[in-house]
């Protein structure tokens, strides 16, 4: 861990100059207490950093959370072993393409029967929070159980005693992004009426006590928990199709469910702040987690170890180095096609920009995060499911 200074705490061994002064410039707000801690992941975001701990007093920024509200992860550990598995492992991810729809802009045709009481469940909770869904995406109900694009992933995954495992990253989908850009712009609007002088739009908040806080907090929470319905809702189906090609239906050993864009009261340093984790997990002590690496390298289940300089919080994954625009010049569909050898995947120049080289090495970001978290299992990939 490095001291950058008084307000900023640094993890990442690996620090470009951009990320450094953005986070800096986030540190430096009035209302950060006792300061910003940066993960090992760290990369350059929109306003605030990607891979940092927030905390603030009696306020909230809307972009510190980050777009995809309530972004995550879940993992299922099953009873099999890969030795139990049959060895035509593509006719299981096209099914598991099938069941869950991919990319940014694919949603369900119809609600389907496991996605009714989740559904039910949201609208309960908006009715409770005095809004409607629809009003930022007009049949949001489609968009629970499908994946996204981007870095969302599923797979199955061998841990190092062979057990397998079921494996997925995925948010709030459309209706969470459009909750966040209202607010987001909120808070500039709020800010541009104050004469709030700002070193990043991005960067604008919304004060406690004040009915935008109260109407981004009640949005958000609601955000946060579809994005924990949604990976339940595909993890319910992945689990499914598995079942189906393996030969008899899962039963789960453990489940973890975490997510790594989200805010949330804690109490730190002697004082109560709203801690965003933008690319970060909770990491108290014993809390279970999951960091994934890159497509083609090891994902981790892990541990807290409730480390108070990092406000209780560890990595979400390995972090970028390369932008998805210089991914795309600096790497070739022959060279991601070497870096997934022996993993089934779709090969398209699609995922040309989630190549491993345009990570920061997973294996230098949890050195990095060593007194964060507990390595308990490293899984290995076997299949990888993608949205283009």
């Amino acid at each position: 861990m490095e001291t950058i200074n008084s307000k900023l705490l640094n993890w990442a061994s690996i620090l470009d100059d951009k990320t450094r002064e953005q986070a800096l410039r986030t540190s430096r707000l009035p209302f950060i207490h006792p300061h910003l801690a940066l993960m090992p992941d760290a990369h350059l975001g929109k306003g605030a950093t990607v891979g940092s701990v927030i905390p603030t007093l009696h306020a909230v920024i809307p972009a510190a959370v980050g777009v995809d509200i309530g972004c995550g992860m879940i993992a299922v550990r099953t009873q099999y072993s890969l030795k139990d598995l049959p060895k035509d492992r593509k006719r299981l991810r096209e099914a598991i393409e099938r069941a869950v729809p991919l990319s940014a802009g694919h949603n369900n045709r119809n609600v389907t029967a496991s996605a009714e009481p989740r559904i039910a469940e949201l609208r309960q909770l908006a009715a409770k929070a005095g809004f409607n869904p629809a009003q930022y995406v007009a049949k949001w109900e489609l968009q629970l159980g499908s994946l996204g694009s981007g870095n969302h992933f599923i797979e199955v995954c061998a841990d190092e005693t062979d057990a397998v495992w079921l494996f997925l990253h995925s948010g709030s989908r459309g209706v969470g992004n459009k909750i966040a850009q209202h607010h987001i712009g909120v808070a500039q609007h709020v800010a541009a009426k104050k004469k709030i002088r700002l070193p990043d739009p991005d960067l604008a908040h919304l004060e406690e006590g004040t009915p935008e806080f109260d109407r981004y907090i009640a949005e958000l929470r609601w955000a946060q928990h579809f994005a924990l319905l949604n990976r339940e809702e595909m993890m319910e189906r992945v689990s499914t199709q598995f079942g189906k090609w393996a030969g008899a239906p899962v039963r789960e050993r453990e489940r973890i469910n975490c997510h790594h864009n989200f805010t949330r009261q804690e109490t730190h340093y002697g004082k109560s702040v709203w801690v965003s984790r933008k690319g970060a997990i909770k990491a108290e002590h014993g809390d279970p987690g999951l960091i994934p690496g890159s497509m083609g390298t090891a994902s981790y289940v892990v541990e807290g170890l409730g480390n108070p300089a990092s406000l209780n919080s560890s990595p979400h994954g390995a972090g970028r180095e390369y932008s998805r625009t210089a991914a795309r010049k600096a790497f070739s569909l022959a060279e991601l096609k070497r870096a997934m050898d022996g993993i089934e995947f779709r090969a398209t120049e699609a995922f040309i920009d989630e190549i491993p080289a345009a990570y920061k090495p997973i294996d230098v970001v949890m050195r990095d995060a060593q007194d964060l978290v507990r390595i308990r299992h490293t899984l290995r990939q076997l299949i990888n499911v993608k949205g283009d």
